[in-house]
């Protein structure tokens, strides 16, 4: 089946924002029936199929797979702060006051230290999950892109989080007192 114009509009207007209401208002739906209108034409075959292609195209078009976007989002999820900073003992010379004697003498000392391993020696993998590098008053800051929000990214596509909303109260549906026939006939008028 055929789309009309105004279904092509809704299928290019929800590619945008994956908003069925808002794509229905977009393409010219009445504002009343937008939310019922989206959700319809997102389970009609034709305009699932129309919307599947486009997306299709897009993937082809801009190169950009499902695939290559998880890869990105697991090289920031599995990086760790030791990928690009390590703590090292180091022996230091150091003014140090001597009872004895009393007075300083240098003497040698362990002391640690935070050193910034050099970026050229790090893994592509790795370079992908620093967000900065910045040097301050206090030294240089490399500042990972955020670990957390890329696992829950990961967790939500395969599937690992489910949100339960428990919702109460009182729903005011402007189409309750509509009979089936009516419904319908709101649909038809509306392509």
């Amino acid at each position: 089946m055929k789309l009309t114009e105004k279904q092509k509009k809704f299928c290019d207007e929800y590619l945008i924002d994956l908003n069925a209401t808002q794509a229905a208002i977009r393409a010219g739906y009445s504002k009343k029936t937008a939310r019922f209108i989206g959700a319809e034409n997102l389970t009609k075959p034709n305009i699932q199929e129309y919307i599947q292609q486009r997306m299709n195209a897009r993937e082809k078009r801009t190169e950009i797979t499902q695939d290559m976007v998880l890869r990105e989002l697991a090289k920031i999820a599995f990086s760790n702060g030791s990928d690009f900073a390590k703590v090292v003992t180091k022996p230091k010379k150091k003014m140090v006051w001597n009872d004895e004697i009393q007075e300083y003498e240098e003497k040698e000392v362990e002391e640690q230290f935070v050193e910034i391993i050099d970026t050229d020696l790090l893994p592509g993998d790795k370079k992908a999950a620093i967000a900065s590098i910045k040097e301050t008053k206090h030294g240089i800051v490399v500042e990972p892109c955020d670990k957390l929000k890329a696992l829950e990214l990961i967790g939500r596509h395969l599937g690992m989080f489910k949100d339960k909303i428990e919702l109460s109260g009182q729903v005011n549906n402007p189409f309750d007192e509509l009979s089936v026939e009516e419904l319908k006939k709101l649909i038809v008028d509306e392509d």
